[in-house]
């Protein structure tokens, strides 16, 4: 196995610096049993740092570009242009032609393919850096091929990405680009499927969006979509959009945009029965990675196929729970007019200083009072939270009134009187001192 090239299923879960978070993902989607994702490989980061490595005017160009602040936005433009130039110029080395023409011949060299960028920044769980690096669908041929795996080399420093790197904290320099070469899949419908919704950051609701033709119409905002919600293998909203054009691939490579019939523009995209068929496929993945998702899908032939998942970024945390049950959690960072998140030595402190049982997520602290509300107790911690916050008071009431989120406990489970106290002085702790003290 060359380290050069990797096909999906060579992929281990450990080689984030060799194949991207993208082509992580990828390979951990193929190895899902029922789940189809469409055949390629990847060459590896080992091929960028050659290239970047034997030319010195992209070494001094990086180290320039590193100097720069996000304000510099037109030295930037300079900079980042000069070596997208210089990439899409270079030799690529013999050895990467060569394993790049060995998977060909296993795949197809005729077929068509997509190609796409994957940076060892990328679709991880803080940092999705969506949309930032490029993707060429309907490539056919290896010429055409080496040269868009030049191109998605270039990608990593077009304007956006050096800007979203230098916003993120990335040093270019530490950050690597492999590229995704997978088989080409011509749908007649695709989409996003996230598991969380995306609006309300609701985890049990799916959100579904589907046009006609491939994703990149739905992608680069060029239509509207039809958006399907899923709730517990039910459609609880259907919203079907007036799709008017879509995006197909051509015959002899690359793509084009055409009119959809004024006949077919109304016309729902996915059936009832495909719909839930999805739903179902976005929680085996979500299940599988552990984490809420953003899927990308289509569907061919009767048959779904799913090309990329990565976590979702946007939602706020919660701590983990190791069931299926309804969970209430207060933020005690918000109690503590902290609403940053805390580095590791403020959440050590806080945790020395308070017996109360803490639950970590995101940079915050976090009670779970679900038994607390289910029991004689939730007049106590209703008023405190309405001495402390009013609004926490009011979302409480919310989920209290609507009947079925918070169950009664039986007396043998009602928490103990001084478990509720611990709790109580936990959220009227409001040390300015200690709480500067949490953020260094």
């Amino acid at each position: 196995m060359s380290s050069l090239v990797l096909g999906f299923h060579e992929m281990e879960n450990t080689q984030l610096l060799l194949v991207g978070g993208k082509g992580l993902n990828i390979g951990e989607l193929s190895k899902i049993e029922g789940i189809q994702v469409p055949e390629g490989f990847c060459v590896t980061t080992v091929g960028y740092q050659k290239v970047m490595k034997q030319n010195e005017m992209l070494q001094t160009l990086l180290d320039q570009l590193t100097l720069l602040k996000v304000e510099d936005r037109d030295q930037i433009g300079d900079i980042s242009r000069k070596i997208r130039n210089i990439i899409m110029e270079v030799e690529i080395p013999s050895d990467i032609v060569k394993a790049v023409t060995h998977y060909l011949s296993q795949y197809g060299e005729e077929c068509a393919y997509a190609i796409r960028s994957s940076a060892t920044a990328e679709d991880l769980p803080h940092a999705s850096f969506a949309g930032q690096h490029d993707t060429y669908l309907n490539v056919i041929g290896k010429e055409d091929i080496l040269q868009h795996i030049r191109k998605c080399w270039a990608s990593l420093f077009t304007d956006r990405a050096v800007i979203y790197r230098k916003q993120n904290g990335f040093d270019h320099i530490q950050v690597f680009l492999s590229v995704i070469v997978q088989k080409m899949v011509f749908p007649q419908v695709s989409g996003i499927l996230f598991t969380a919704d995306p609006i309300t950051s609701n985890r049990k609701l799916l959100s579904i969006d589907a046009s006609f033709g491939l994703g990149e119409a739905l992608v680069s905002g060029l239509v509207s979509a039809d958006c399907y919600t899923v709730l517990k293998d039910k459609i609880v909203d259907k919203r079907i959009a007036t799709k008017k054009l879509a995006i197909f691939g051509r015959k002899e490579g690359g793509t084009e945009t055409v009119r959809i019939d004024p006949t077919q523009q109304k016309s729902q995209t996915l059936t009832e029965q495909q719909i839930l068929q999805l739903a179902r496929i976005g929680r085996q993945i979500e299940a599988y990675f552990g984490s809420p998702q953003d899927i990308e899908w289509c569907l061919a032939d009767d048959t779904f196929y799913i090309v990329q998942s990565r976590p979702i970024t946007t939602l706020y945390p919660i701590p983990e729970a190791n069931d299926q049950e309804n969970h209430v959690y207060v933020s005690v960072s918000h109690q503590q007019m902290m609403t940053e998140p805390m580095k590791p030595l403020g959440l050590s402190f806080f945790l020395l200083t308070t017996p109360a049982p803490m639950h970590k997520a995101g940079g915050r602290l976090f009670v779970d009072v679900t038994n607390q509300l289910s029991s004689s107790e939730r007049d106590i911690i209703l008023n405190t939270m309405g001495e402390s916050d009013p609004l926490i008071k009011d979302a409480l009431m919310t989920i209290i009134e609507r009947g079925d989120f918070i169950k009664v406990l039986p007396n043998d489970k009602v928490p103990k009187k001084a478990a509720t106290v611990c709790l109580l002085q936990v959220f009227k702790h409001k040390s300015t001192t200690i709480r500067q003290s949490f953020l260094i």
